[in-house]
């Protein structure tokens, strides 16, 4: 019995992290349903954050009431960033895109913001790309693939695949039914929408690291940025619909769009995925993305009756070695920051942080990259996957000398 227990505790980050993906899955098809019917999705995604605020709001009070450092403006500008490109701009260009092309799509080019969020944090000096070792090279190599997955995703279809299909289909069963024909035309800007989705959530990612720095509550930080999208999600979602009668909530779809999507995928979720990164680390979250893409495309098939093309497996399988190439060069370069600092921290206790800043994208408080864009903790230690290390004395060498020329007070 004893070893049964063991071996279901091992099991949890496993069941959670499969929850959580069939939850977001669920927030694909749901999104579809809802602007199926007519709703608008700007003030859908307002009630969305309005529900998450009211999740997470108490559990901060509760949980860090004692360990919660005084706000600045600095922390409320940066959870005001935060607010707009992690949760408000990312949501509703999310939408704007599932909308245009279909729930399979927009989870496939999600993947890409790995690759997006590498492009930035080298841009802003916080992420080491060492091109001469093999994890630098995977991770440019992974980048680019994602990147042509998503252009094979939308320019190219092939045969059909109809393996799935059943006589079951929510979207056209009664009520308002909008047009859902997916033309090229569409593909292109729901192409188009998704990238600027990824590119969004990545600044949002930028500005979270920094925020995690500043103000390390990861409940309260996430109370903050949950009020602040809330205040933005609504005052964007007033100026595109001006009809109050579209903001009353009935016994329907749409109320449990909403609360679905703020309780449970943004608020239980996300404690979920915390839990998750504090026993595995933020990789180990990471790699369990693309399940996201094959249950959406399952379900799409199964109750949307979505058609499936060659194109679009190929380009999903594409996109998803590319997210694996950028992980698998995070992992070793984490890997190896981590095992530096703890060297150097035994002969200089002062260099561990100075360090962490320095690595930046490196440091401890890589943020879990989720799909379906939701609210994003950064926290925990990282357990990483452990490679063959043939490049392992060029790659110490450049982090020694990261090290090194770091200027430490003592």
């Amino acid at each position: 019995m004893e070893k049964l227990y063991k071996i279901l505790d091992g099991l949890k980050p496993l069941m959670m992290m499969v929850t959580v993906q069939i939850a977001l899955a669920g927030v694909n098809i749901l999104y579809k349903l809802v602007a199926n019917t007519g709703m608008s999705l700007p003030i859908l995604i307002a009630y969305r954050f309005l529900f998450a605020a009211a999740t997470i709001v108490p559990l901060a009070l509760v949980l860090e009431r004692k360990t919660r450092p005084k706000l600045t403006w600095k922390i409320l500008g940066q959870a005001f960033a935060c607010g707009l490109f992690g949760g408000t701009l990312t949501q509703n260009l999310y939408a704007a895109s599932l909308v245009k092309t279909s729930p399979t799509f927009i989870a496939a080019i999600t993947n890409l913001i790995p690759g997006f969020t590498l492009i930035l944090a080298v841009i802003f000096r916080m992420e080491a790309l060492v091109l001469k070792t093999w994890p630098g090279k995977a991770k440019v190599v992974g980048t680019l693939l994602s990147i042509g997955g998503a252009m094979l995703l939308t320019f190219y279809k092939g045969v059909e695949f109809d393996f799935l299909s059943t006589k079951i289909d929510f979207l056209h069963r009664g009520g308002h039914v909008v047009a859902t024909e997916q033309k090229s035309g569409n593909n292109v800007m729901g192409l188009v929408l998704g990238l600027a989705c990824c590119l969004s959530s990545s600044i949002g990612l930028i500005f979270q690291t920094q925020m995690s720095q500043s103000y390390p509550c990861h409940y309260s930080s996430t109370a903050l940025i949950s009020i602040m999208g809330s205040v933005q999600a609504i005052v964007y979602a007033l100026c595109i619909e001006r009809d109050m009668r579209m903001w009353k909530l009935g016994w329907n779809i749409t109320l449990l769009t909403a609360a679905y999507m703020g309780v449970f995928a943004s608020g239980i979720m996300w404690v979920f995925i915390m839990l998750c990164v504090r026993m595995r680390g933020p990789l180990y979250v990471s790699v369990f993305n693309p399940l996201l893409l094959v249950l959406v495309a399952i379900a799409g098939c199964l109750f949307l009756q979505e058609k499936l093309h060659l194109g679009s497996v190929l380009g999903a399988v594409v996109i998803i070695i590319g997210l694996y190439l950028v992980l698998w060069g995070k992992g070793k370069e984490l890997k190896k920051a981590n095992r530096l600092m703890g060297s150097k921290r035994s002969t200089n206790p002062a260099i561990g942080e100075s360090g962490r800043e320095s690595f930046g994208g490196l440091s401890n408080r890589s943020n879990v990259i989720i799909v379906a864009p939701t609210f994003v903790p950064e926290l925990g230690s990282s357990d990483v996957f452990v490679f063959d290390d043939g490049e392992e004395e060029v790659e110490e060498e450049d982090l020694e000398a990261k090290v090194s020329s770091t200027n430490i007070k003592t």
